[in-house]
C-alpha cells in the first residue's frame, strides 16, 4: 500500500512540475533573441554614427517592435549586395534595411506587415535647370544602389545609363564630382543628402515628386510564420501607442 501511495505522490509531483514548466517555456519563447541584418549606409533609415553605433529610423522602429513583442535584437551590419543571401543561408533571422515589399521578393521571402510608405525620387545638381524626370537624362549616367528599387526604376527608362553603386553615398560623391548627372533613391535618403548633409546642400536638389508608391517590410525566411506573427504583433502595438509618429518626427524631417 505504501508503495502505491509513493507512486501516486511521484505522479502528482511530476504533474505539478510539468504545469509549472509551461509558463517558463512560454516566457522563454516570448523573450527570444533574434539576429537582424541591416545595411547601415542608408541614412536616415540605417547608418553608423560617430561612435560606430548603428542608428536610424529603422533601428529605433525595430527596437520598439522588439520591446512590444518580447524579442531581443542583435544587429549585424551587412552589405546590401549579400544581405538576402545571408538570410537564406541562416546567418541571421531577419532583415530590416529599407526593404521594399515587392511581388518578386515575396516569392522568395516572407515579410512583416508594412511599417512605412515611401517613394523613389530623383536628385540632380542645382546647376541643372531643365531636368524634371529620369527620361530627361537620356544619353547620360544616373546612379543608384545596386539591387534597389531605385535601380529598377532607372532600368525602365530607355536611353538612360544606370550606374550601380555598392553604397548610395558613393553615388552622391560621383555626382558631386560630375561623373554622373542624377541619383535615384528613396525619399528620406534623398532628403538627407540633398537637404541636410552640409557638403551637399548647396550642390544638389530634389526634382519633381516621388514617382513610385512603396512600402517597407521586415524580411524573414520563407515559412517562418511564428516570427512574422511576433513582428506583426510588435508593429501593431507600436502604431497603437503612436511610437511610429514620434520616430518620424525624430528622423524624417
Amino acid at each position: 500500500m505504501n508503495a502505491i501511495r509513493r507512486a501516486l505522490t511521484l505522479i502528482a509531483l511530476a504533474g505539478l512540475t510539468l504545469v509549472a514548466a509551461v509558463p517558463q517555456q512560454a516566457d522563454a519563447a516570448a523573450n527570444k533573441t533574434i539576429s537582424v541584418a541591416t545595411d547601415a549606409t542608408w541614412p536616415p533609415m540605417e547608418m553608423v554614427d560617430a561612435t560606430k553605433k548603428i542608428v536610424g529610423f529603422d533601428i529605433d522602429f525595430m527596437n520598439a517592435i522588439a520591446k512590444e513583442a518580447g524579442l531581443t535584437v542583435e544587429y549585424k551590419n551587412t552589405a546590401w549586395d549579400g544581405i538576402f543571401a545571408g538570410l537564406a543561408s541562416g546567418r541571421y533571422d531577419a532583415i530590416i534595411s529599407s526593404v521594399t515589399i515587392t511581388d518578386e521578393r515575396k516569392k522568395q521571402y516572407d515579410f512583416s506587415d508594412p511599417y512605412i510608405n515611401i517613394g523613389q525620387i530623383l536628385v540632380v545638381p542645382k546647376t541643372d535647370a531643365k531636368t524634371t524626370r529620369i527620361a530627361d537624362l537620356k544619353g547620360k549616367k544616373v546612379g543608384a544602389q545596386i539591387g534597389t528599387t531605385g535601380a529598377f526604376e532607372i532600368k525602365k527608362v530607355q536611353g538612360v545609363e544606370l550606374k550601380n553603386y555598392d553604397e548610395i553615398g558613393l553615388a552622391f560623391e560621383d555626382m558631386a564630382a560630375g561623373r554622373i548627372v542624377g541619383v535615384v533613391c528613396d525619399e528620406p535618403t534623398a532628403a538627407h543628402y540633398a537637404l541636410q548633409k552640409a557638403e551637399y546642400k548647396a550642390k544638389f536638389k530634389i526634382v519633381g515628386k516621388s514617382f513610385t508608391q512603396e512600402s517597407y517590410g521586415i524580411v524573414v525566411k520563407k515559412g517562418d510564420k511564428a516570427l512574422v506573427d511576433q513582428l506583426n504583433k510588435g508593429i501593431k502595438a507600436v502604431r497603437a501607442k503612436k511610437i511610429d509618429e514620434q520616430l518620424r518626427k525624430k528622423w524624417l524631417r
